[in-house]
Parts: C-alpha cells; structure tokens; sequence
C-alpha cells in the first residue's frame, strides 16, 4: 500500500514536472503568416515570431516557432500584412497632437481665404471676448498667394474683419512664427507707436510690419509671446483630454515609443499618472524644456529618471537655439536668398549651450539641440566639441543629438560622425518644404547640405526619424516615403530632389526602429525583432520594403503591438 502511494506521488510529481516545463517552454503568443523584418544588424526576415510576457522569445522558421504552441497559446494569423519593430517617433510634441484635435487645426488649410473663413466659423460658436486659438498654417504651402503679403506673410485685414470681438491666436505649422488679428493686439498693447519699444524687448524675434510701421499680425520667435503670454491657460481636464487624445492618434499610425521634444514637470508628471492609472499606452522618452533653467536644475540635482518598466524616462534636454526656415528663423552662415540682409535668429546664448553641455556630461543627461540653419548647426557642433574636450573621460557615450540639423555646411557634416552627434532628422520636412526652401537658400546651398541623409550616414552618424508633430501629422508613413523617394507626397519630382540622399527601404525602417532606440539609450530594449527585446510591434496592411514606391503612401496600420499587448487593430 504504502509502495502504491509512493508510486503515486513520483507519478503525480513527474507529471506536474512535465507540464511544468512544458509551460516554460511554450509562448503567449505567436506572430506567423506575414513578411516580418526584424531590423537586426543583417536586415533579417523571419517566417514566425513567439512572444511569453511581452518578451520575444524565438524568431525563425514557421516549422522552429511551432514547436513553441501551447494550449494556451494565441496564434496571431498576420494574414500576408507586414510586421516590424515598433515605430519610434523620435521627435515630436505630444500634448501638441492632442490640441491640434481640440482647437482650430489648420494643418490642411489650402489658402488665407480659407484659414479666415474657418476662424469666422468659430467665432460664430464663441462668446464675445473669447479666445479663438489654433495651429498649422503655413504660408508657403498655400496653393495661391494672397494679394497682399509683407515680408512673405499675408497681414491681418481679413482675419481681423471676421473677428472684431474675438482675439485671434494662431500658431504656424513649424511652432516657429504666430498669426494674431486686431483684437488680440490692441489686448497685448502692439500698435505702431509701441511696436520700436516692444521689439527691443523680444531680441531673438520680429514683429513682422508694413511700409508705414504697422503691425501686420505676424509674430517670429520670441515676439510671439507678447501675445501668447495673454492667452488663457489649459485646465487640468483639457489636458488630459489632450494627452487621451494624442495617445490615441500614435496608437493608430503605428507608434508604440515617442520622443517628447521639450517639456516641463507638469507634463512628466501627468504621464507617470497615466502610467499609473494604465492609460499611457506609449513609451515616453522625455526631453527637459531648456527654456526653464530652474527646472534643470532640480534635474541636475536629481539625475536622469530611467523607468525600469521602460514607460517614463528623463534623460535628455532640449535647447531651442534657432528658428524655423518658413518663417525665416533658421540662423544661416549667408543671408537668405530671398531676404537680403537677414540670416534669421539666433534664439537663445551660444554661451547656454555650452553650460548645459557640460551640466549634461556632469550629471547624465543627453543634451538634444533644436538647430535647422547651417550656422546653428556649427555654433552648437563647435560647442559640444569644446565640452567633450573639456571632459573626456565623461563624454564616452554622450549621445548628444542635434533636432532637425536640416541645412548644413559641407565642411560640418563629417562632424556628426567624428563626435558621434545624432542628427534627429524628419524626412517629412523635406517633402513639404523643398519645394520652397530653395528660394529660402538658393541651389547651391540646398544641394551642398539641405537633407543630406546618406552623407550623414556615410560620415558614421545615425538618422533617427520621426514627423515633428503637430508640425506634421504623426504618421510615419508619408515620412518614410519621402526618405526613400526624396518627392513630395503628390509625387514630385521625378526621380525625386537630390536623389543621390535618398535612403534605402533598410534605412528607412532603421531610421524608425534601432535607431530610434539607440537614440535613446534604448538598444538593448527595443528598435528590432530579436530575442530578448521587447514585444513592441507595428503591422502593416502593405509590404513597405518591397512594393512599388507609389503605393506605400496607400499603406495603412492594421494593428499597434506594445509590451506584447495588441493596443490597437483596425476594422476589416
């Protein structure tokens, strides 16, 4: 009896053993009938991929991954769609992409007549006196010119007649330059008698104005906020609303990490509340505004925050030094083609750049510079040179980036390689603005150093890539065709703008995926289909690497993968 007993227990042990190991061994879920590229060193593609608590397991053959089916295990049939590593947005304005949805979007706006009749729509809806606040447009993107334009910028007469109660704020595409009609002026004191006085007060900005001194409601830079300082603030609600929001919109064009490019404590900390309510969705990787220097430092003292959970990480800051090339700010080396006498601005001390560089190395924080001229690009080079010299044994994987680096001098790109910078750039820029950044710079700046992706790339630097959103929409899509055809999305020109820059369809998917991570310090994480890494994927409803080029704007995303949990799928 006692000998049955026995046998019964080893039995019961054995197979407890079994099933144990078997469960070990077996995957939550396996990824299979699809063309999935893994974006490894070798631009791997794989028949199958399993995943067991958001981790990736095994990659391979259909016949290898199989061996890995459980009971339990959710086989995700890719139904012949395409699967990558997770898309990363690697420069963008989070909260800014929920407010686009909350305000007047003027993103599409195709003419003045038509930004002035949609801010008449809204003060239809407004009370008296209320504000009427929007973002987008863009005056060299309009497909007709209106009449009467100062400086490249239409003037106010229209916008003003339609809203004689309301002021009006609206806010360019690039962030750079604002829009204000009659009403929101005369509130913030701007008329021709003030406009000398207050210019003197807004160094590293314009107050754009006519032939007889007026006004004509165009603001660049810092002169923005002599308006923008009177503009009533969000609430808390608004702002979450705006960040439900935003999460959403990345979700569904594929994004499943985003790099916030400059913000301050209250928004970290209402992302580590949606962290901890579960509502975030999308890993944060969170620049510092450079433009609160208390706020650095409370961060120097602190230190990075480097979320083990990998959702909510502050390591980096970000320096805005120059404007924007549509409003004339980008700071160049000549004066613009189309502007004589003007090189844009420079918008905050070199010598700012130098302190946080070294603050940066001093205490771990990547330092991210917001440069598109040719001139802001060396100023900041020469600067995080000097500080790497100044601190060798401290500058060993800085990482340091500069955002946007889009007009460079030829004798500054090998650079990025030698001091190993990161040129964070958005291919979607140059198929918006080539068209008209010629006129900005002329041919042969544009050809020596406006977008040159594969000469970065041949200097030893990586190009991380992203959308700048809500400067553009977030969807990487229309930015990924723009690296690989270099046209504009209309498909323009033939064989593309200097299509010697073009990248490679492995290049285009690095510049969203591994690259992303690296830029970040997040290698080892995340950025491509590998054993380890993080189940963190975006699926295609089209083979982006292989299609003809005219159809990869028609691809949409079918379904949004993070941490191994399906996040977002499309409707059949």
């Amino acid at each position: 009896m006692k000998t049955t007993s026995k046998l019964l227990c080893l039995g019961l042990y054995l197979l407890l053993t079994v099933l144990s190991c078997n469960s070990a061994d077996t995957a939550d879920a396996i990824y299979t009938n699809g063309h999935i590229y893994t974006s490894d060193i070798n631009n791997s593609k794989v028949e199958a991929v399993a995943v067991k608590d958001g981790v990736i397991v095994a990659t391979g053959s259909l016949t290898e991954i199989e061996a890995m089916k459980g009971k339990e295990t959710k086989v995700i049939d890719l139904n012949g769609k395409t699967m990558t590593p997770g898309f990363i947005e690697s420069h963008g304005h989070l909260m800014g992409i929920g407010y686009n949805k909350l305000e007047l979007d003027l993103m599409y706006v195709k003419t003045y007549d038509e930004l002035v009749e949609k801010v008449a729509e809204a003060v239809q809806k407004a009370k008296p006196g209320e504000w009427i606040t929007g973002r987008g447009w863009h005056q060299d993107k309009w497909i007709e010119r209106p009449d009467n334009m100062v400086k490249g910028f239409q003037t106010h007469d229209k916008l003003s007649a339609v809203s004689p109660d309301n002021p009006v704020y609206l806010r360019h595409a690039s962030g750079h330059a604002t829009f204000a009609n009659e009403k929101a002026m005369q509130l913030a004191g701007v008329n021709r008698l003030s406009i000398e006085q207050l210019s003197s007060q807004v160094e590293g900005g314009e107050i754009i104005k006519d032939d007889l001194g007026n006004p004509t409601g165009v603001f660049t830079e810092r002169a923005s906020g002599l308006v923008g300082r009177l503009v009533p603030g969000t609430t808390e609600d608004k702002d979450d609303q705006a960040l439900e929001m935003a999460i959403q919109e990345c979700l569904e064009k594929g994004i499943t990490s985003f790099h916030d490019a400059g913000s301050g404590q209250n928004f970290i900390d209402r992302l580590e509340r949606f962290k901890t309510e579960g509502k975030l969705g999308i890993r944060m990787y969170v620049m510092l505004t450079g433009r609160s220097p208390e706020l650095l430092e409370r961060w120097y003292e602190r230190g990075p925050m480097i979320d083990p959970d990998h959702y909510v990480t502050v390591r980096s800051i970000k320096l805005n030094c120059d404007g924007a090339l549509g409003p004339r700010g980008a700071w160049l080396l000549e004066d613009y083609t189309d502007r004589a006498g003007h090189t844009g601005h420079e918008t905050l001390p070199m010598e700012m750049v130098t302190e946080v560089s070294e603050k940066g190395l001093q205490h771990g924080f990547q330092v991210c510079s917001h440069a598109i001229g040719d001139r802001a690009n060396r100023e900041i080079l020469d600067r995080y040179q000097a500080a790497f010299e100044k601190h060798p044994d401290l500058a060993t994987d800085h990482r340091f980036r500069i955002e946007h680096a889009q007009h460079l001098s030829g004798a500054d790109i090998p650079r990025f390689g030698q001091l190993g910078v990161i040129p964070a750039m958005q291919a979607i820029h140059m198929s918006s603005d080539r068209p008209w950044a010629i006129d900005r710079l002329g041919k042969a700046r544009i050809e020596e150093g406006a977008y040159v992706w594969q000469d970065l790339l041949k200097s030893g630097a990586i190009i991380p890539n992203g959308t700048d959103a809500p400067v553009e929409p977030v969807d990487p899509i229309p930015s990924f065709y723009a690296s690989v055809s270099r046209k504009t999305l209309a498909g323009l020109p033939e064989g593309g703008f200097e299509p010697n820059q073009k990248m490679t369809r492995e290049q285009a998917l690095k510049s969203f995926t591994i690259f992303g991570a690296y830029s970040e310090f997040e290698e080892d994480f995340k950025g491509s289909i590998e054993v380890g890494k993080v189940a963190d994927f975006t699926v295609f409803d089209k083979d982006i690497m292989t299609i003809p080029e005219a159809e990869i704007l028609k691809t949409k995303v079918a379904m949004t993968i993070v941490g191994g949990k399906i996040l977002y799928e499309a409707k059949q």
